[in-house]
């Protein structure tokens, strides 16, 4: 196993971020994944607002991400119906939350990068979005059930 550098480990955390992002504003705008996907590598990947400089990303990660959350939405969704709530299924969460999981479910489906790392690396996603609330430990909840019901092996 050959271990990434940490300019590499920065990207694929931007890059996760940002699939977050896209797939929120794919759902919000009704946009297709190429445009948004476009936008995204156009305009915030190291891209410089008001003096900010975006962090850059891992473009084919990135990609990745997006593109097999789409393709597999109804599988990632089923799981993390069966790791909500029965009051709260999928489609009654935050849309933020929504995106997070779908993103998280692409990396456990793809099957890359260890679960355990998957999950840390969504909390902290979480934690960006909420950082006041109790989001990042149901986040931490839900994807600790999918990572087990998608990469038992791993556990």
């Amino acid at each position: 196993m050959t271990r990434s550098s940490p300019q590499s480990r920065s990207m694929k955390s931007a890059s996760r971020l940002y699939a977050v992002q896209a797939l929120f504003q794919m759902e919000a705008s009704e946009q297709t994944v190429e445009a948004v996907c476009r936008e995204f590598e156009d305009h915030r990947f190291g891209a410089v607002y008001e003096g900010e400089e975006m962090q850059e990303g891992d473009v084919d990660f990135f990609r990745k991400l997006v593109d097999v959350a789409v393709d597999q939405q109804a599988k990632i969704d089923q799981a993390t119906d069966r790791a909500l709530v029965a009051k709260w299924p999928i489609k009654r969460i935050d849309p933020t939350l929504r995106a997070l999981f779908r993103s998280a479910g692409a990396e456990f489906v793809n099957a890359e990068t260890p679960p355990k790392v998957v999950i840390v690396e969504f909390v902290q996603v979480a934690e960006a979005f909420f950082p006041e609330g109790k989001e990042p430990r149901f986040v931490n909840a839900v994807l600790d059930h999918m990572a087990r019901e998608f990469r038992p092996d791993a556990f």
